[in-house]
């Protein structure tokens, strides 16, 4: 049932974001509705400010009177999230809940995504995509939440690092 499950925007009376989503959670355990309701976040950021001259690194929410849930979309979810105190309605046309995209969940990035390679920063790899398919290098950067690779290639002589994607590089073992 969990692979029905969707992203959807709940809209909240402003500063009860957080009491909105522990009583979800709340509900959530008390119901064992765990197969319907997965997860509830609220998409916050760390922000510098800085005050009376002092700095200080403050969380702040990106989108202040919503809350963001995966969930099964069914009369009894429905109902459950829409009679919580503090929800206004979802987010959609005369409240018929529409599930954000793949596009827009990646975007807000409310769901991690772990990539695992089989190489690390110092490993030998060879390039299976892109146009320097064939070439060989070392790795000496890898952020894989941004999926990209930096690899150095010796091209005319010269070394260069080249930014790719995770998976245009493969393990040289």
């Amino acid at each position: 049932m969990s692979e029905q499950a969707k992203w959807y925007v709940v809209h909240t009376y402003s500063g009860y974001e957080n009491k909105v989503a522990k009583n979800i959670e709340k509900v959530v355990e008390s119901r064992q509705l765990h197969d319907l309701i997965l997860e509830v976040k609220i998409p916050t950021e760390m922000v510098d400010e800085i005050k009376d001259g002092k700095k200080k690194e403050v969380e702040r929410k990106l989108f202040p009177s919503y809350v963001i849930i995966k969930m099964v979309m069914t009369d009894d979810s429905w109902y459950i999230v829409r009679n919580i105190r503090g929800v206004t309605g979802f987010v959609g046309p005369s409240s018929k809940p529409i599930p954000l995209t793949q596009k827009e969940v990646d975007a807000l990035g409310v769901e991690e995504r772990r990539v695992e390679v089989d190489y690390k920063v110092g490993d030998n790899v060879k390039i299976v995509g892109g146009s320097l398919e064939g070439f060989s290098g070392n790795v000496t950067k890898l952020d894989t939440n941004a999926g990209t690779v930096t690899v150095v290639v010796s091209i005319l002589g010269r070394n260069t690092p080249v930014d790719l994607e995770l998976s245009q590089v493969i393990s040289d073992d």
